[in-house]
């Protein structure tokens, strides 16, 4: 078999075949084609030495905002992935119906590096969002749109792979629970799953969490008091235990508001490990406390998570919440995406979102990618 490319001698690490170990990856017509040792290049082959590395799926970051140019809070898609060794990028409500098809024409399309959405309930997606203007889009419910929500998202199947809804004081105001049950709608109409966001109360984890389907996702779900999942004992309150044993999903992340180490430990320490690690990368915390998709994983992994869960959380889980089970796998036929690292051995700190510092002996740093079963350089960000 003609390979395109064969990552040479990387330690490959794919949680979805239960696969940890050193060996050459092989891509042929933009896919994953074999994996193996001492696969066979052609003249025609590219081969990279990626000793000493090690070889991933393509990462998935599957809370980002990147519709770029359209909104306030978004950042470059292609510049950030590049940078953190992301292959998927999922936006998550930046547009809605409203201005989806500017997002899908002159980002979506345009771009190299595959992104996906979640579509926002409200009409503009996440419109007020800056150093200087802060509007929650939920505060007035005139602005959420379920009618053109289903719509839009019923003509966009192939990028759109949810509904986003945003609740909680800062985002929602006084408008409690109401927004999340127009979004659930929504999702009961097109066959999606509803991604949530909840920041302070209220409405309260509990009574947003009594309201998820299978498959739904709480974002923010390892966020500082208050509406921290974990009690003040240091244990997992039960309401989310009963959620996710009924097939709820529950995400990093990140943000600006929304990781403390504090709850992480608590979390962590009851065997409760996230489904998925993401950044939620935007403009107002790329430059920390989140920086990136490999500095939140490096947190984990620093908190003694084990590297190959982080990875699953990275990879194959995410695939399997977006219900794209062609993605976050090195498995023959599937995506040939690949992301390789690197482990910095070192003294190494970081930051959460409420100033707590934690100093780690290592560090996930992205040094290439893989899409579309070629070696991904782009071109400068814009």
């Amino acid at each position: 078999m003609p390979f395109d490319l064969i990552l040479r001698g990387g330690r490959v690490i794919d949680p979805s075949q239960k696969l940890d170990s050193v060996t050459d990856v092989g891509f042929s017509a933009g896919k994953v084609a074999m994996v193996g040792n001492g696969l066979k290049a052609d003249p025609g082959t590219d081969v990279r030495d990626v000793s000493g590395y090690i070889v991933t799926p393509g990462l998935i970051d599957l809370h980002t905002h990147v519709y770029w140019g359209g909104s306030s809070i978004s950042i470059d898609a292609e510049h950030y992935c590049r940078m953190s060794g992301v292959t998927t990028a999922v936006d998550t409500g930046s547009a809605g119906p409203g201005n989806f098809a500017g997002f899908r024409k002159h980002v979506i399309e345009r771009s190299e590096v595959r992104i996906l959405a979640y579509l926002h309930v409200s009409h503009a997606g996440v419109f007020g969002f800056s150093q200087r203007v802060m509007v929650g889009e939920s505060e007035d419910l005139r602005l959420l749109n379920p009618i053109d929500t289903a719509e839009v998202a019923d003509a966009n199947r192939d990028v759109i792979v949810g509904i986003k809804v945003r609740v909680g004081r800062n985002s929602g105001g006084t408008s409690g629970i109401a927004p999340l049950e127009i979004a659930l709608e929504v999702a009961e109409q097109v066959g999606m799953p509803v991604m949530v966001h909840l920041d302070h109360p209220p409405p309260g984890n509990e009574e947003v969490l009594a309201r998820l389907r299978p498959g739904d996702i709480l974002t923010h779900a390892f966020r500082p008091f208050p509406n921290s999942l974990a009690t003040a004992q240091g244990t997992v309150k039960r309401p989310v235990l009963e959620a996710r044993a009924r097939g709820v999903l529950f995400d990093i992340g990140h943000g600006k508001g929304s990781f403390a180490f504090k709850t992480a430990r608590a979390m962590l320490a009851n065997g409760f490990y996230p489904d998925t690690i993401s950044s939620d990368v935007h403009a107002l915390c790329i430059d920390g406390p989140a920086f990136d998709q490999v500095t939140t994983m490096s947190k984990f992994l620093c908190m003694g998570m084990p590297l190959p869960d982080v990875v699953a959380a990275s990879t194959v889980n995410a695939a399997m919440a977006l219900r794209r089970p062609e993605l976050g796998s090195l498995k023959p036929g599937s995506v040939g995406d690949a992301t390789v690292i690197s482990m910095r051995e070192g003294r190494f700190d970081y930051v959460d979102v409420v100033g707590e510092h934690l100093i780690g002996d290592r560090k996930i740093v992205s040094e290439g990618v893989v899409i579309g079963g070629r070696w991904w350089h782009p071109t400068p960000s814009r």
